[in-house]
């Protein structure tokens, strides 16, 4: 699998989905904007509004008295929130209705969580612009040009493409990131010192259905011996997708703009610690092998779906779990402890129905698991397999 597909596999906010389809600019001293005022409300326009993030902005926002608008196709989860104001139509000007129910209408910001094509992001951009005081472009840190710099912060090189025309992810989405950056751009010309270019990492937590993160806590419950790529100290950077949320309405009362990587958690965290609050949360007593990167990618699992999340700290991918997010912090981007991320995230999953239980979206099928994990008990038993990585203080149970 080429690099470019499992990065976005990596890091769509769209994942399953699009596979399946298949606050004033910001103060020049770094980061700061204006404070509201208390009981300040803004009216909110989801260019979206029903998949994953979409969800959770709406209730972030309604929790702290705003008025939302959603305009979309009506054609995903249109049940969804009955008492707010939706607009029908399609992001692409040429299809249908196009954008026209936007046309005249007043918003203090639009959050755009729909967008991977400039041509449509210049369409609505340049449509509300008139009439729209922000607006925030929900990207990703797909939009860099690689991920084997470390602690990269926000002024790291952007990906790039020779034909800013086309419109598809490409054979293997190597366009995807790329038309990220793209779609920034698009944004901020229309809405120039007026734009959050907003790049997550892996957005997780209750509603996901991609099933990357899920996979860890999910399967950590069911118990058993438990294959673990990697060591007990490999990096792991994700965001709860209600503090994602959150903090995009904060932006918004704050009139905050700029360039931010929204990744999480508040510290440090490692596959090893993750583990463990899979332990703490689950109360199992799984056990936890561990085995090495390189020796998993010889039997062809290089880190996408099947080992989701996951990337060894090394080579081209020594920063993705490593990026900066001191800028979002300083902008008021805060994190709830990661337990409760993971509590809520098994206890989502073991609500949905049992058929869409029996059909993990990602990670390891139990067999292949168990394959692995002979085929890697024989290699160390006969002296060919690498050293097994030390356990840590976070990674019981290898």
């Amino acid at each position: 699998m080429s690099s470019s597909r499992r990065k976005f596999l990596q890091y769509s906010l769209a994942g399953a989905s699009l596979l399946a389809l298949g606050p004033d600019a910001l103060a020049a001293s770094g980061g700061k904007g204006a404070a509201p005022k208390k009981g300040a409300k803004k009216k909110i326009l989801i260019l979206g509004g029903t998949g994953f993030l979409g969800p959770a902005v709406v209730q972030a926002a309604q929790a702290r008295g705003h008025s939302l608008t959603l305009f979309n196709r009506g054609k995903t989860r249109p049940e969804l929130f009955p008492n707010v104001e939706k607009l029908r139509g399609d992001r692409d000007p040429d299809k249908g209705e196009g954008l026209k129910a936007l046309k005249g209408r007043k918003f203090d910001a639009v959050v755009d969580t729909s967008g991977y094509y400039p041509r449509i992001v210049r369409a609505s951009a340049e449509l509300l612009a008139p009439n729209v005081k922000q607006y925030l472009f929900i990207s990703s840190v797909s939009a860099y040009a690689s991920d084997k710099t470390p602690h990269e912060d926000e002024s790291g090189p952007t990906a790039k493409m020779a034909d800013p025309t086309l419109e598809t992810m490409g054979k293997d989405y190597e366009f995807y990131g790329a038309l990220k950056r793209l779609c920034e751009e698009a944004a901020e010309a229309s809405f120039p010192g007026r734009t959050a270019n907003v790049r997550p990492g892996y957005i997780v937590g209750p509603e996901d259905r991609s099933d990357r993160f899920t996979y860890w806590p999910v399967r950590f419950d069911r118990g058993g011996e438990m294959l673990a790529p990697g060591t007990p100290n490999d990096p792991l950077q994700i965001i709860d997708v209600r503090d994602l949320a959150e903090w995009l309405v904060l932006l918004i009362e704050g009139n905050t703009n700029g360039v931010f990587n929204a990744v999480g958690p508040g510290h440090a965290w490692t596959m090893g610690a993750m583990l463990d609050t899979c332990r703490k949360v689950s109360g199992k007593d799984t056990k936890v092998t561990w085995v090495p990167a390189d020796w998993l990618e010889k039997q062809g699992e290089t880190g996408d779906v099947r080992l989701p999340i996951y990337m060894p700290p090394a080579g081209t991918s020594a920063g993705t779990h490593l990026r900066s997010n001191a800028k979002a912090v300083k902008a008021g981007l805060k994190f709830r402890p990661v337990d409760v991320t993971v509590r809520d995230t098994l206890a989502y999953f073991k609500g949905l129905p049992e058929e869409r239980r029996s059909k993990l979206r990602a990670g390891l099928p139990p067999e292949r698991e168990t394959e692995l994990l002979g085929q890697w008990a024989k290699a160390q038993a006969g002296g060919t397999a690498p050293a097994t990585p030390a356990p840590a203080a976070a990674g019981k149970g290898g």
